[in-house]
C-alpha cells in the first residue's frame, strides 16, 4: 500500500478528498501530509447546503493530527472557498477539522481524554502542545458542550461561592445540580447579579420547574432567588453547614472572652477545637479533657451544650416537630446570658423560613460542597489560574457533565 493510500485511510478521507503527498522528517520526528481535491468539483454551502462552483482557495493551513508511530503528524491543505448564490463566498466545511481549529477532530477527541485524566501541565507534555493550545482545546470543548446542552428543568439547585484569587472581586458563583452532582453554570462575582445572570438564561418553564435552592445566608443570593423565581422565598433552603458556622463562631467567641477573663492559669488554653468538634467526631484521646472541662462551671461549656443541641433540629421527622424543637432551643439560647450565642440565635431566627423549608425538600449543599472540594483540587493542581474565565472553563470541562467531543466520521 502506498503511503498516500495509507494516510487517506487513517484520516478517513472520502471523495473528493485525497492525499497528494506525504513527507517524513526522521530527524525532527515529524510526518507532514498534504490533502488535495480534483478540479471542477462543486461544493456545498456550509450554511444552506446549496451546491456552487469553486471560487478560490484560502491560504494553506496546518492541523495537528494523531501521532504516527511516535512521530508528530501534521495535515496541510488550502481550504477551498465556494460561491453560493444566497450567501456569497464561503469556505467549505472540512471533514477532518472544525472551523477555526488548529487540530484534527481525532486529535481533539484524544486530547480531551488526556486533559480530563490529568492536569494541564502533564497533558501538554504528553500531547506535545503549548499552554495556549491546551486552553484552546478546553475552551472549544466547553463551548461545544454548552451549545449542545439541552434546556432541561433542574428541580434542585445548589448555590455556592468560590474564590478565584486574591481580593474581594475575584469570586465566582457555582450553580450546581444537586440531584446529579454536576455544575450547571459558573458566573463571575458573588453578588445578586451573578445569580440573576444564570436565572435570566433559563426559560419560563425551567424557572417554574425549580423546586428548591440550597444556599448559605448570603443576602445577594436570597435577593436574586426571591426576585427571579416564582414564590422564590418558599424555595430557599439554608444549608445546615453554613448555619452551624454561625453557632460555632459564637461558641468560639465565648471561649475567647472567658479565656481572657480567667487570666494566665486559664483551663481553656489550647482547647479551641475541643468545643468545635461535633461530639461524635471528637477523637477518643480528647474525651477525658472535654469531660473535665464540662464538669467545671464554664460559660463555654454552656455555649457548647447549646451548640450541640441545635444539631438535633435536622433530625426532626416533620416541620411540626421541628417548629416545637426550634421554639425550645431559641428560648434557651436567648436566655443563656451569653451575648454571642444570643446574637447567633437571632441571626438564625431572621432566616427561620429557609431553615424550616428544609423539612419540605430535605436538601443541603452537601453535593455542592463535594463539588467545591473537587474544584479546590483542580485549583491546586493548576497552581491557580490567570483569570476567572479560565477558572470557569476548567470547572465546566471537568465537572459540567458536558458532551465535549467533536463529531468524527
Amino acid at each position: 500500500m502506498r503511503d498516500t493510500d495509507l494516510y487517506r485511510h487513517l484520516l478517513g478521507l472520502v471523495a473528493p478528498w485525497s492525499v497528494g503527498r506525504v513527507e517524513l522528517d526522521v530527524a525532527a520526528q515529524r510526518v507532514d501530509v498534504w490533502v488535495e481535491h480534483p478540479r471542477g468539483h462543486k461544493w456545498s454551502c456550509p450554511e444552506c447546503g446549496q451546491e456552487g462552483p469553486l471560487h478560490d482557495h484560502a491560504e494553506e493551513r496546518t492541523w495537528r493530527h494523531l501521532d504516527s508511530c511516535q512521530f508528530q503528524t501534521f495535515l496541510h491543505s488550502r481550504p477551498p472557498r465556494m460561491n453560493c448564490s444566497r450567501h456569497g463566498v464561503r469556505q467549505v466545511k472540512l471533514p477532518w477539522a472544525e472551523p477555526h481549529s488548529r487540530f484534527t477532530l481525532l486529535f481533539e477527541r484524544f486530547a480531551i481524554d488526556v486533559l480530563q485524566q490529568t492536569n494541564t501541565q502533564a497533558a501538554r507534555e504528553i500531547l506535545g502542545i503549548s499552554w495556549d493550545e491546551a486552553w484552546h482545546l478546553m475552551d472549544r470543548a466547553v463551548a461545544r458542550g454548552m451549545a449542545r446542552k439541552s434546556a432541561k428543568v433542574v428541580p434542585l439547585l445548589g448555590v455556592d461561592e468560590k474564590s478565584a484569587g486574591k481580593g474581594q472581586k475575584n469570586y465566582v458563583t457555582i450553580i450546581s445540580d444537586l440531584k446529579n452532582s454536576k455544575v450547571e453554570e459558573v458566573t463571575f462575582g458573588r453578588d445578586s447579579a451573578s445569580l440573576e445572570t444564570y436565572f435570566d438564561s433559563l426559560s419560563e418553564e425551567q424557572l417554574a420547574g425549580i423546586e428548591a435552592v440550597s444556599m448559605d445566608m448570603s443576602k445577594s443570593y436570597i435577593s436574586a432567588t426571591c426576585k427571579k423565581l416564582p414564590a422564590g422565598r418558599d424555595k430557599i433552603v439554608f444549608d445546615r453547614y453554613h448555619l452551624m458556622q454561625h453557632v460555632n463562631q459564637a461558641v468560639d467567641t465565648v471561649r475567647k472572652q472567658e479565656h481572657k477573663s480567667l487570666g494566665k492559669n486559664s483551663m481553656l488554653a489550647g482547647t479551641k477545637y475541643l468545643w468545635l468538634y461535633a461530639y461524635e467526631n471528637l477523637p477518643d484521646k480528647h474525651w477525658m479533657a472535654l469531660r473535665e472541662l464540662r464538669a467545671g462551671d464554664l460559660k463555654t461549656a454552656r455555649a457548647w451544650a447549646i451548640k450541640e443541641n441545635i444539631r438535633h433540629l435536622w433530625s426532626c421527622q416533620s416541620r411540626t416537630w421541628a417548629e416545637k424543637f426550634w421554639k425550645k432551643w431559641y428560648f434557651w439560647a436567648t436566655h443563656s446570658r451569653l451575648a454571642p450565642i444570643k446574637k447567633a440565635a437571632k441571626t438564625l431566627k431572621d432566616h427561620h423560613y429557609g431553615i424550616m423549608n428544609f423539612f419540605k425538600y430535605r436538601i443541603s449543599n452537601g453535593p455542592a460542597e463535594g463539588i467545591n472540594s473537587r474544584i479546590g483540587t483542580l485549583w491546586k493542581s493548576a497552581c491557580g489560574f490567570r483569570n476567572k474565565e479560565r477558572f470557569r472553563t476548567v470547572i465546566l470541562f471537568h465537572l459540567g457533565g458536558l458532551d465535549l467531543y467533536p463529531v468524527t466520521h
